[in-house]
């Protein structure tokens, strides 16, 4: 399956929806977009809408956790808005939970 992503500009916030599948043949791209959004050296505050994301591994929850430590590095920060019951789990049982903001409404967070 392919991962769909979308990058819209909200304010203070960039917008990142994912829809589809993050694994180790879609997470290359994902990382390219999220370094492509962190490439400056300004703070940038982040919302990754998983609403659409319908399975992601471990290899694309390293990608999330590389863009989070990269935007804090940065004075700004990555958000999780809106994920699926199955990856809130992986969240829990990673204890990944407790590293990210995740927000239940991607609407709120983009200050809708």
């Amino acid at each position: 399956m392919e991962l769909k992503v979308s990058t819209r500009s909200q304010g203070s916030r960039t917008i990142m929806s994912l829809g589809g599948e993050i694994d180790l043949y879609t997470a290359p791209r994902l990382h390219g977009e999220l370094v492509s959004v962190l490439s400056g050296d300004c703070p940038v505050q982040v919302v990754v809408d998983m609403s659409g994301v319908e399975f992601c591994d471990s290899t694309g929850m390293n990608v999330l956790l590389a863009a989070h430590r990269r935007a804090r590095e940065q004075g700004g920060d990555l958000e999780l808005a809106a994920p699926p019951p199955a990856i809130r789990k992986i969240l829990h049982v990673t204890g990944l939970e407790t590293v990210f903001t995740v927000l239940d409404d991607p609407a709120k967070a983009a200050g809708q």
